[in-house]
């Protein structure tokens, strides 16, 4: 018996697991066991599911006949309203409420007697992150997470509980985190989101977003808490190695595709985090994530674009409100967020879920609310659907209930909330079909062979090449007999797991990536390895304002690294960052690399070895001394479990990188906010002496790599820009289109990037916005045409009175391979 099934509660789950076939087998084991009372309560209950199930339907409310609402030829607001009129004020209100899952609220990992004491005997509106055995927390894993079958098998009776033993018999919605993979044991891992956005692939990003919810359906979850659609515009953020990147159009573009990925299998999708709650004051993370200065305008224009968009064109079930405020209005408590933007003007149709503690921080922190009580009418009242945190659900619910009973809340506000939840549920099909249909098949749908090649993928494309001085790269076979890898991240691959993504996968870190390819390549190589640097010192990050000397094992430590390196042909340094110097709760105050790892390069450069760079980080870093002096870099973000198989080969020239950076990077923090796009004028260069060589009389100039910034072991040619019509009215269509080469000898990617400038406005704009992108692939000497097509909405502005309107005039659109690396030019008119 596993340790979850030693007390007598936990036994009961413990022997109502899949394996248990007979209820013989059952009432045997646990007449020995003595625990026979309580379970055979459960088993009489039981007994009723024959009764509820028909051919067709689900007797739900146990009434003995068909109601609108388990009538599933009915429309579905008919049956909504149904189910609506027969709902009393504690059923309603638990619809109203997240119960977070196994060892987080919920103790039991199956049903028990005792929850028809709980709260939840009248049905609750979701349970989060049930039986995924999250990553990082092993005191929260159960032996019903794993293997699939169980898995599934286990949500069923969790599922089967509240269809059978509560009044209206109302399923759940299981929810669940998945921003770069689902958040299960042994599902399909991907790289983190900030890696997904360097892809610039949107049809690869749709592949992902099926792998998770086709997952998410074979396991019993029913609402995948991703994509992340919050714009990066401070690096020091520790989330964004969460997020896609910087520009809004990226972002929209591939969380379209996620979202619509994840819900052509029936499961719903929830946007995170609705809205501004990326670029809190100073980009600090934890306990503040609040005051973000931004202006109206940059709030709809950068920080709304990509939730409306995503919402238009892929039309979402969830979105999940944010802890923070904007222009000292928190959003979880705000009406204008929560309804006027998100429902009213966005026409989104799903129901809003709060982030956990997000009403409670409206008395606690914002203290725009008395009490609890006072923070749930205001949450309630402003358009919140369901409550979460890592709390009790009945405080919250009570809440509801005592408010209602007080006149303090309209009961028609509550039907409003509760309405969206059920239409929702059933638009999820869980009136109709409630549980997961074939278990089984679990094992051989979830983390199949199809998934790992969509994850490898995923790892390649993110894959980006910085710098490549007199061609280093690629390493060609028996060139380099003896390499030396060094770094501490070479070795750890705990990166490769984070908080929001699947568990249990093994991690095939660099070192071991290059070790495998050569081997298999017999090229004669050997590989070795030293330490050099850990990632950070034991005085980081005081140390960045402190400079402190080396102690003598980090000394030692170095210099073991710099006599292999001295014997080697050839160094590949992995340096970078971990989980825990960037991520949720690790905002930075400096983006050097880390600990002693600059002295490390540094050492190792001296040697007068060639040096490959491969970093390892979740967000831009001031890598200025490593482009300069070392030959060639790669950007690896924070890769999957599959990353160092993906780096290894692109060291050995297996796989061409054509990777993109979806955020600008700085030369130093002094310049942030310095980021794409950008308004005329904000970013530009001070003058002097020196401007040649990238700054001016008193600060640095220009970025230390642009957005949409990448190299390529080929070159690219662009002609034969085309531009129809090139005058228009207002409303229409525009087509553009342009011829692009690969000029080199070797096949790869090209990501041809459409950028829109508006020349002349009534409100000062963005110098440049991305308008459309298109990653290619190309084999030598081949030439493609790329098509774009601009829509109205593309030339829009928010104008003076907070219209997004189309002005007439002059535009330039701009194709090329960057930001800065424009190709082809030309003007078009709209009159």
């Amino acid at each position: 018996m596993p340790k979850d099934a030693q007390n007598s509660k936990t036994a009961i789950d413990y022997y109502f697991r899949p394996s248990y076939k007979s209820g013989k087998a059952i009432l045997a084991v646990l007449m020995v066991a003595g625990l026979l009372s309580p379970v055979s309560k459960l088993l009489a209950q039981q007994g009723q599911k024959n009764t509820i199930y028909h051919k067709g339907w689900i007797d739900f409310n146990k009434n003995g006949k068909m109601d609108v609402f388990e009538d599933p030829s009915q429309a579905l607001d008919k049956r909504v309203e149904d189910l609506l009129s027969q709902m009393n004020l504690d059923e309603k209100s638990c619809q109203m409420a997240t119960l977070y899952g196994y060892r987080r609220i919920l103790k039991d990992s199956q049903p028990t007697p005792e929850w028809h004491n709980e709260i939840w005997k009248d049905g609750i509106a979701n349970i989060d992150e049930n039986l995924n055995n999250v990553p990082n927390h092993t005191g929260k894993h159960t032996s019903f997470g794993f293997p699939h079958s169980v898995h599934a098998e286990s949500m069923n009776n969790v599922q089967r509980w509240f269809v059978e033993q509560t009044r209206l018999g109302i399923p759940v919605d299981f929810t669940n985190e998945g921003i770069h993979g689902l958040c299960s044991d042994g599902a399909t891992p991907f790289p983190a989101p900030i890696s997904i956005g360097a892809t610039w692939d949107p049809k690869l990003v749709h592949l992902a977003g099926d792998v998770v919810g086709r997952e998410a359906k074979a396991l019993g979850y029913t609402n995948v808490y991703a994509p992340i659609l919050d714009p990066s515009r401070d690096p020091r953020w520790g989330r964004v190695v969460e997020t896609y990147g910087e520009s809004p159009f990226l972002i929209a573009t591939l969380g379209t595709q996620m979202v619509k990925g994840i819900q052509q299998n029936g499961v719903a999708s929830t946007l995170k985090h609705f809205a501004v709650y990326s670029v809190p004051k100073g980009g600090r993370d934890g306990d503040v994530r609040t005051d973000p200065h931004v202006a109206p305008k940059e709030l709809h224009e950068i920080f709304l674009y990509p939730f409306r968009k995503v919402i238009e064109n892929a039309h979402p079930l969830g979105v999940m409100s944010s802890y923070n405020d904007w222009d000292g209005e928190p959003i979880t408590g705000s009406h204008y967020f929560l309804t006027t933007l998100l429902r009213e003007q966005f026409g989104f149709k799903g129901y809003v879920v709060s982030d956990s503690k997000a009403v409670e921080f409206l008395y606690e922190k914002h203290r725009v609310a008395h009490d609890f009580e006072d923070a749930t009418r205001e949450a309630v009242e402003a358009g919140l659907n369901v409550w979460t945190n890592f709390n009790q659900p009945k405080y919250y619910i009570n809440n509801v209930r005592n408010l209602v009973k007080a006149g303090k809340l309209d009961i028609a506000t509550v039907n409003d909330r509760v309405r969206d939840v059920l239409r929702v549920k059933f638009e999820l099909g869980l009136f109709d079909a409630p549980y997961v249909a074939d278990p089984k098949a679990a094992d051989k749908i979830v983390q199949n062979r199809q998934a790992d090649s969509i994850a490898l993928k995923l790892n390649q494309e993110s894959l980006v090449l910085l710098k490549n001085q007199d061609h280093l790269l690629p390493l060609k076979k028996g060139q380099y007999k003896k390499i030396l890898v060094t770094g501490e991240l070479a070795s750890d691959g705990s990166y490769a797991t984070s908080r929001y993504g699947p568990n249990n996968n093994p991690v095939t870190t660099v070192l071991e990536g290059v070790k495998t390819l050569v081997a298999n390549e017999n090229a004669q190589t050997s590989i070795s390895y030293e330490l050099g640097a850990k990632v950070v010192s034991k005085d980081w990050p005081g140390s960045e304002l402190m400079p402190t000397d080396l102690t003598q094992d980090e000394k030692a430590s170095i210099d073991k690294a710099v006599q292999a390196a001295q014997n080697a042909d050839l160094v590949i340094t992995v340096l970078g960052e971990n989980n825990h110097t960037v991520g949720e709760g690790y905002s930075r105050s400096d983006l050097g690399l880390p600990g002693r790892q600059l002295d490390l390069l540094k050492a190792l450069k001296a040697t007068g070895k060639p040096v490959v760079l491969i970093l390892i980080t979740g967000q831009p870093l001031t890598i200025n001394w490593a482009k300069e002096n070392i030959p060639a870099i790669i950007n690896a973000g924070f890769p999957g479990p599959q990353g160092g198989t993906a780096i290894a080969q692109v060291l050995f020239g297996q796989y061409n990188p054509g990777g993109r950076l979806s955020m600008t990077w700085p030369k130093a923090v002094g310049q942030i906010q310095f980021n794409f796009p950008f308004k005329n004028g904000s970013q530009l260069d001070q003058d002097g002496p020196h401007k040649k060589d990238g700054y001016g009389h008193s600060r640095v100039n220009g970025a230390l790599y642009p957005f949409g910034y990448g190299l390529s072991y080929s070159s690219f040619t662009y002609s034969d820009l085309s531009i129809s019509p090139e005058q228009k009215q207002t409303q229409g269509q525009i087509q553009v289109s342009c011829k692009v080469t690969n000029a080199g000898t070797v096949a790869g990617d090209e990501v041809v990037q459409l950028y829109l400038s508006d020349l002349y406005s009534s409100v000062t704009t963005y110098n440049s916005v991305l308008r459309g992108f298109d990653r290619i692939y190309l084999k030598p000497g081949e030439t493609k045409t790329v098509h774009f097509t601009l829509e109205p909405d593309d030339l829009a502005i928010t104008n003076r009175d907070m219209h997004r309107v189309v002005e007439p005039g002059d535009f330039e659109i701009g194709i090329g391979s960057s930001s800065e690396d424009i190709r082809l030019k030309q003007k078009i008119t709209v009159q």
